[in-house]
């Protein structure tokens, strides 16, 4: 299957940077070091103290996956579109604890990729972490043709909404979504991924006919998945939603 995906474009006011300088700048960094909770909490601080809204999970979404994490207890954990670490962090230092051996994030913007492994030296998980620069569709094959990773495990997906459909469908032709294999997703209701969530919840039969349609490929029709969306409302009235799914199985 072949996907078509942006290639990086710097598009940037230089916050990230800002939040870097910030953080590195705080009179309590030495008590901050290698604490990915205060790393998180800096962060947080930031957006709060100067009225710069990042694009990260936050704290309320963040914890229904925390909590999959500490229940699933994988070796691996893949993210697409790591911004400046947030959820590198939190995630992270989740599955580290859980006894985990490596999370893995994909990132295209190099200039984000490096704000987020300062971050992550500073949490002390520049170890643990791995940041992988490119886009994902082409990472996430080279992952695969290398034999770095056979199967998912936990996947968190928070990059291009639209690119969400395409590299599900992706990772289910070349197996490495297979029952066990838990997705959650991010922002799927501001802006929201449509074609992901139908494509989720349509029946196997149909999927087949979708398939059989398209001869380029379109994933593995005939995989099974549970699916639920965890819905978040904020101070300011704003909505959004986590879609948390589960391969049950495959149809024969």
């Amino acid at each position: 299957m072949t996907t078509t995906q942006p290639q990086f474009v710097p598009n940037s006011d230089g916050r990230e940077l800002e939040l870097l300088q910030y953080v590195y700048g705080l009179p309590n960094l030495d008590e901050i070091r290698g604490h990915p909770d205060k790393v998180v909490a800096a962060i947080d601080e930031f957006v709060e103290a100067k009225s710069r809204r990042l694009m990260n999970v936050g704290v309320a979404k963040a914890q229904p996956i925390t909590t999959l994490i500490s229940e699933i207890r994988p070796e691996t954990m893949i993210e697409l579109g790591g911004y400046v670490g947030y959820s590198a962090i939190v995630f992270g230092d989740a599955l580290r604890r859980a006894g985990g051996k490596r999370y893995i994030s994909l990132e295209l913007d190099p200039a984000h990729a490096a704000v987020a492994n300062m971050l992550l030296d500073l949490a002390g998980l520049r170890g643990f972490v791995q940041i992988i620069i490119g886009p994902s569709d082409r990472t996430l094959l080279d992952l695969r043709r290398r034999g770095e990773v056979t199967h998912l495990e936990l996947l968190f997906l928070d990059h291009w909404k639209d690119l969400y459909l395409p590299d599900l469908k992706l990772c289910e032709e070349h197996g490495l979504i297979a029952p066990g294999t838990v997705i959650a997703a991010d922002n799927v209701i501001i802006p929201g991924a449509p074609d992901y969530m139908d494509w989720l919840r349509t029946p196997v039969e149909k999927k087949r006919e979708v398939v059989k349609a398209d001869k380029s490929g379109n994933g593995n029709p005939n995989l099974l998945y549970e699916t639920m969306t965890h819905e978040f409302v904020f101070p300011d009235g704003r909505r959004d939603g986590v879609e948390i799914t589960k391969c049950i199985g495959v149809q024969a």
